[in-house]
């Protein structure tokens, strides 16, 4: 149906998605799988809490979300910190390319890595120069069309 309708890209394992329905690793890697299997390009949202990330817990957080995806599977990886998401606070150029290197060190250097959490049209330009960074993932800046077309521009 998502290809009858021109669809190419599907978005999945968003925070919320874990948050409110309750979304396990193993049902977002289904969900990943199909969408492979539908020639549907998945962009698979990983991230930690603020709990977890105060406890030094991120990479082993992350490495369960994408222990189940070989190197170089067709799927783009959204970094999306749970912690910034919607709470103006953003990672340190540092802890994004700390955490963008271990992403890659797991999905292969070729998989692209967006960076998505509270990304605006003050930090869009920073974020997108930081080693190892493909893109960004833009939420609540992308309603405002002054803001989100900053973030294109840089």
């Amino acid at each position: 149906m998502l290809d009858e309708i021109g669809v190419r890209w599907v978005l999945l394992g968003h925070s919320e998605c874990r948050e409110i329905f309750g979304e396990t690793v193993e049902l977002v890697t289904q969900k990943v799988d199909t969408a492979l299997e539908n020639k549907l390009l998945p962009i698979l949202c990983v991230g930690e809490t603020l709990t977890e990330m105060e406890g030094k817990k991120t990479e082993s957080v992350l490495k369960k979300q994408l222990a189940s995806f070989k190197k170089d599977s067709g799927i783009v990886v959204a970094y999306e910190p749970v912690w910034a998401i919607g709470t103006g606070k953003t990672a340190t150029t540092a802890q994004i390319i700390e955490v963008h290197t271990y992403i890659k060190s797991i999905v292969g250097k070729d998989t692209p890595v967006l960076y998505g959490g509270s990304v605006n049209d003050k930090n869009a330009t920073e974020i997108l120069t930081a080693k190892g960074v493909d893109g960004v993932l833009v939420g609540g800046a992308s309603l405002d069309p002054d803001k989100f077309t900053a973030i294109i521009n840089a």
